[in-house]
């Protein structure tokens, strides 16, 4: 697990680009999480006829993912008010969440080229660690940041549903069988997958300020931890997720009343969301009765390497617009649950702090905490 040591420089979101099943940018994503609008849709870019379920959260016109990451990179870049390359070679490294096939490689070779195009940074590393992937990229980033190694750090993800992977998912029977993904409730049978494409820069405060640049919001901590308790099957008390939840609150030090949200990962799993449960009431106790909770895969889908960094732009959103995202896809409770959900909206709230949380296969867990500008 990471050390909570409380960073020397505080790192700040300056800027952001999105593309997800609802088009481009950060408004219209938001808009469907706080109303709980799913994008769920027939999957229709190949063949689904033999699958067990038909249904994904789709990008309009699946422009090459490629093309997607840099165009929201550029977007991020652009939002941050930073034409141009910044002086200094390697000044600004470019993390980039990916899924791990034979096309690995190509795709971020094309984006490195892409961004090179316009003038911005080329990729540095690439990450395919599973489902925290964008999040522990997002950790690094901050880490550069907060030891003053670099002003700013571009982090960027991406993932298109494609058919080996909906069918390696759909044969190991981890997608919802009625096309959609109903986060911590009863009746919940998996998950459902997502296309994204998201770029943040995160930047020190001074640096920000100095240039004038007003953040979107700023990321208080963040913390990682693994378990390796199976190779896909969550450990059942999320003993991992707890530590990483408290690395991220020490690093912050943020109290935990502190926490008015949580964006949980919530996958529609029937382990996963118990498990997950289960480290939200060991890290709460009885204050867990009060914290708003939700999952906002159940709106925009799991985008798995990219779903962390989707999952973090629907939280800047929401402290944002003070505005809390649904728990969609709701049939009733589950009693093994107890979370307070977000079920329907617009929830007015105004949160000083929210967690984004995620996991993956291999007991990998990721906590950001993100606080209001």
């Amino acid at each position: 697990m990471s050390t909570s040591a409380p960073p020397a420089a505080r790192p700040v979101f300056t800027g952001l680009g999105v593309l997800s099943a609802f088009g481009s940018g950060l408004a219209p994503l938001t808009d469907a999480a706080v109303h709980g609008r799913s994008g769920f849709t027939e999957v229709t870019r190949f063949d689904v006829s033999r699958r067990g379920t038909t249904r994904a959260a789709l990008l309009p016109g699946a422009p090459p993912l490629a093309r997607a990451v840099v165009d929201v990179v550029a977007d991020a870049w652009q939002q941050a008010g930073l034409p141009g390359l910044p002086a200094g070679p390697g000044d600004t490294p470019l993390l980039l969440a990916l899924h791990s096939d034979l096309r690995t490689g190509e795709v971020a070779e094309a984006v490195g080229k892409g961004a090179a195009a316009l003038g911005l940074p080329e990729v540095t590393r690439v990450y395919t660690g599973a489902c925290t992937a964008a999040a522990t990229a997002v950790a690094d980033a901050a880490v550069l940041v907060a030891s003053g190694r670099h002003p700013r750090v571009l982090v960027a993800a991406g993932h298109l549903v494609e058919p080996g992977v909906f069918a390696a998912f759909d044969a190991g029977r981890a997608l919802a069988r009625d096309g959609e993904l109903r986060p911590f409730s009863a009746g919940r049978t998996g998950t459902v997958l997502g296309d994204a494409a998201v770029a943040v820069v995160v930047e020190a405060e001074g640096s920000a300020e100095r240039r004038g640049a007003r953040p979107l919001a700023r990321l208080a901590g963040w913390g990682r931890s693994g378990d390796a308790h199976h190779v896909c099957r969550p450990r059942p008390d999320g003993e991992g997720v707890v530590r990483a939840v408290r690395a991220a609150l020490t690093r912050a030090g943020v109290a935990l009343a502190e926490v008015g949200y949580v964006n949980a990962n919530g996958t529609g799993s029937q382990l996963s969301d118990l498990a997950e449960a289960r480290a939200l009431r060991e890290v709460f106790g009885g204050a867990l009765h009060r914290l708003p909770v939700s999952s906002s895969k159940s709106v925009h889908g799991h985008a798995l390497e990219a779903s962390a960094l989707l999952e973090l732009a629907v939280t800047i959103g929401a402290l944002e617009s003070e505005r809390l995202p649904v728990n969609a896809g709701w049939l009733g409770a589950d009693p093994e649950i107890g979370l307070n959900l977000v079920l329907s909206g617009p929830r007015r709230e105004r949160p000083a702090h929210a967690l984004s949380l995620n996991s993956a296969f291999g007991g990998a867990n990721t906590a950001l905490l993100v606080a209001a500008a």
